[in-house]
Parts: structure tokens; C-alpha cells; sequence
């Protein structure tokens, strides 16, 4: 069962969205950004309190992806990609993004904190921030 709606639509902009944010780090890195897209249509809090589907959060302006404006964002996606992002809509979870809004690739270490949200790890290039659970319980 699904953890959010979405339309078929939506599960290639979600696996186009992971290909381009994190490609590089391969297949697992690619889900745990699909973890932070859903984990901000399920939030409902901090900068996503009006974010209620798929479309909203790749395209949320401010505080949107990056990826959305470069040209690999507009690619198809893969099959192997669809695959990837119909995993994390079933509910799949993967630490340190499991509870993560927010990742960023930064040039050293991660800081232990980002724009006030805790670090919660680091996989390969990208490090991942989450709320406090009182902060954001739905995520």
C-alpha cells in the first residue's frame, strides 16, 4: 500500500527527480532522496505545511530541488528508475534518510547542523537533515 497518493505521472516525476539529484551515489542514494521527497509530502510541517502531492514537492518554489532546473531533470526515466521510486512510495525506508526533509552535497564534512535541522548521516556525497520528531511527527 502506498504511503502517499500519486498518479502514474507522478512515479516518473518522482524517478526522475532521484536520477537527477543522485545518480552518482547509485541506486540506494537515488532512494533515500525518493525517502525526502515523500517525507515532505507527508510532513505537513516547517517549510511544507502546503505540499500535498508529488507535482508540489518537485516543484516547490522556494525551496525546491535544484535539479529541476537543469536539462537531465527532463529526461524519461528509466525503468530501473520507476522501480526505484515505486519502492519508496510503498514505504520502503532508508537510513540516514528515512526521516531527512532537506540533503545537500557539501565540498567537506557535514555539518552537524543545517539551516537549524539535526544531521542524521551522510551517504556518499550527500549529507541528510531531519526535524525533531515534535516538530514534524507525520514524517
Amino acid at each position: 500500500m502506498a504511503v502517499i497518493a500519486y498518479n502514474e505521472a507522478e512515479v516518473e516525476l518522482l524517478a526522475r527527480l532521484m536520477r537527477a539529484e543522485a545518480e552518482g551515489d547509485g541506486a540506494e542514494g537515488m532512494l533515500m532522496v525518493g525517502n525526502v521527497g515523500v517525507n515532505r509530502v507527508l510532513g505537513d510541517c516547517l517549510d511544507f505545511r502546503d505540499i500535498r502531492s508529488l507535482q508540489d514537492m518537485v516543484f516547490q518554489s522556494p525551496g525546491g530541488f535544484e535539479a529541476t532546473v537543469k536539462g537531465y531533470f527532463y529526461q524519461r526515466a528509466r525503468p530501473e528508475d520507476i522501480l526505484l521510486a515505486r519502492r519508496v512510495l510503498a514505504g520502503e525506508r532508508f537510513s540516514p534518510a528515512s526521516r531527512a526533509l532537506w540533503f545537500f552535497m557539501p565540498t567537506g564534512d557535514c555539518p552537524a547542523q543545517w539551516y537549524g535541522q539535526w544531521n542524521t548521516g551522510r551517504y556518499k556525497s550527500h549529507c541528510f537533515f531531519a526535524p525533531l520528531v515534535d516538530v514534524c511527527p507525520m514524517v
